[in-house]
């Protein structure tokens, strides 16, 4: 098992990793992705397993269940106490992602799952991820 700091949102079925540094808007992505009909599984910190290329996500135990909303606080929220995981993004500022990438993955021990530079900002954010997710 490896703690990664970054979030974890369950999206159409689908678990979602999403890293970045401290303020590059993990928490509001995932809290955005909630909005439209995700469920949390973790914020700032994730637990990952890999077992037979399978990757699997789970909460840190400290911060179970809570998200952080900048400017309000850690809040209680639903949560799932896993998720198997399908796409991982790595939060950028807009001007840092290549318009057409060379395919990039997200490894750990014997698996890997698609891996894309991402604007969490991006007003078509939600859009983007839904088709993402179709690839």
């Amino acid at each position: 098992m490896a703690l990664h700091h970054a979030s974890c949102v369950e999206f159409d079925g689908k678990g979602i990793l999403i890293f970045g540094p401290s303020g590059s808007g993990k928490s509001d992505l995932a809290l955005r992705l909630i909005d439209a009909g995700g469920k949390l599984v973790s914020d700032d910190y994730v637990n990952v397993i890999c077992e037979d290329g399978i990757f699997t996500a789970y909460p840190a135990p400290n911060i179970e269940g809570l998200i952080e909303v900048r400017g309000v606080g850690l809040l209680p929220i639903d949560y799932l106490k896993s998720t198997r995981l399908h796409l991982a993004l790595e939060l950028r500022q807009y001007e840092e992602i290549e318009r057409l990438p060379l395919g990039k993955t997200f490894k750990q021990d014997d698996g890997q799952i698609p891996l894309f530079h991402f604007d969490g900002f991006s007003v078509s954010a939600i859009a983007k991820i839904r088709l993402i997710l179709k690839l």
